[in-house]
Order: C-alpha cells, then structure tokens, then sequence
C-alpha cells in the first residue's frame, strides 16, 4: 500500500510541476513576443531613437528613477486618487444598479440620465469639474469616481435583472423575506455582472485619471509625470510610466478582483475558474 502511494506522488509530482511551467510560459509568451516585436523595430530605425527607445533603456530609465524615488511616489499618488475615486464609484454605482434592478420606477427615472451620460467621453465632462471643485485632488478624484460609475451601474442593473425567476420563486416558497430574498438570491445572482462592472469602472478610472492628472495640476502623479516627459521627449521615461499603470493594473486584477472572484462565484459553481 505503501509502496503504491509513493509511486502515486511520484508520478503526480513531475506532471504537477510540468503543468505549472506550462501555466508560466504561457502567461510570459505573449510579452515575449511583443518584446521582440518592439526591439526589431527599435533596432530598425523605422522611428527616431529617441521617440522609439530599446526596451533596455526603459528598464534603465525605470530603474534609475525607482532607486531615486521619484517612480514609487509617483505611483503612490496616482494609487491615491484611484482607489479613493474607484471606492466613491463602486459604492454609488453598485447602489444605484441594484435599486434600478429592483424597482421599476427608479428605472424609469434613472436609466435615461444614465444612457446619456454614459457614452460621453470622462475627459469632457473634466472643464465642468475643473470649474466646480477647481484645481487639485478633489476634482480629479470626483472626475474618476463619475466617469467610472457608469459601468457599474450598467452592470449591477443587468445583473439584479438576469437573476433567474425560478431562483425567486423557490426562495419565496421557502418563505424568505426580502432581506434574506436580496442577501441570499439576488446580490450572490447579480455578483458575476458587478465584478464585471468593477473591472469595466477600473479601465475607465485609469483613462480619465491618467489625463486629469495633467488638467488638474496635481504637483505629483504618474500621468503628470508622463505628460511632463512628453515635452522634453522623454520616451524612455513615459515607457516607464505606462509599464508601472500596467503593473498596478495587473496587481489589482490578481490580489483583487481574480480573489474575489474565486472566493464567490467560482466557489459557488457559477463560473468556471
């Protein structure tokens, strides 16, 4: 017997280990290509080096300005700003989805204002906010929390809407009330929209801040630094700026939304892993 399940994990380990580094290369390989894309066309000189640098003097550029500190207190503002903008737009958001989901004349009074508004870019609703709040902090972080509140409603209203009957219905024969209806059935329904949602607000916060950064004359942030390199033409620099939004990005998505995500719905059979 023992000899059995020592030849078991001996055979499960290397293909274990194997399917683990098959998972790696699989998430390296599509930056890989385009790495090799970049240095081709670099290395070609099909745009002036100094507006096309090598991936290597970005990653001197980023190293440089991370020991120095600049980089790292960039990112901590834009974070800043992000997250407190995001957390202002999922909490409005998801709150006016679900009440749209849940009842017919918020509907009817909120799906219009929200239809339009909706399509119109972030950056043109930033003047009107510059104006209000003036320059700074709280009209960039207001500017994120409205422009990204959008899909979060669309999203929650959608998922409170594609909660099944059938689900209700056996809830209620059950003799649930409302309160355990909405706790029970309908938000865990809805959660697979919502964290759709959240994501779809997060693309759409990082757009606008990223500019905003730069209307608002906020004297530190990654998207005023990358505009400030653009005037001495600093690619090398902006190229730094753009990996670091990707990185923070990728953080969240994986420290996050993909915990989250595993811990609800994919838990409770809704979505595959």
């Amino acid at each position: 017997m023992q000899d059995a399940a020592s030849s078991i994990a001996a055979t499960t380990a290397p293909e274990g280990g194997a399917e683990r580094w098959r998972l790696i290369a699989r998430n390296v390989f599509p930056f890989a290509v385009v790495g090799t894309i970049w240095e081709i066309v670099a290395w070609m000189g099909i745009f002036p080096h100094r507006l096309f640098p090598t991936l290597e003097e970005v990653a001197l550029s980023f190293y440089q300005l991370s020991v120095a500190g600049i980089l790292p207190h960039h990112a901590i503002q834009t974070v800043l700003r992000l997250l407190t903008g995001f957390a202002l737009a999922a909490s409005v958001g998801v709150t006016i989805g679900v009440l749209m989901g849940r009842s017919r004349r918020a509907e009817d009074i909120l799906l219009p204002l929200v239809s339009i508004g909706a399509p119109i870019p972030g950056l043109a609703y930033a003047p009107l906010f510059l104006l209000w709040f003036g320059l700074g902090n709280v009209s960039a972080v207001l500017l994120v929390g409205f422009v990204a509140a959008f899909p979060i409603i669309f999203n929650s209203w959608t998922g409170v809407k594609a909660v099944k009957e059938i689900w209700l219905r056996s809830a209620q024969s059950m003799g649930a009330d409302d309160r355990r209806m909405f706790r029970h059935v309908i938000l865990p329904g809805a959660l697979p929209y919502i964290l759709t949602g959240l994501r779809l607000g997060l693309a759409q916060a990082w757009r606008v801040l990223v500019a905003i950064e730069m209307l608002a004359a906020v004297p530190w942030g990654l998207g005023w630094m990358i505009f400030g390199a653009r005037e001495f033409l600093n690619t090398d620099v902006m190229m730094a700026g753009i990996a670091v939004i990707g990185i923070i990005g990728l953080t969240l998505e994986k420290l996050v939304f993909q915990r989250i995500e595993n811990y609800t719905v994919v838990r409770w059979g809704m979505v595959t892993a």
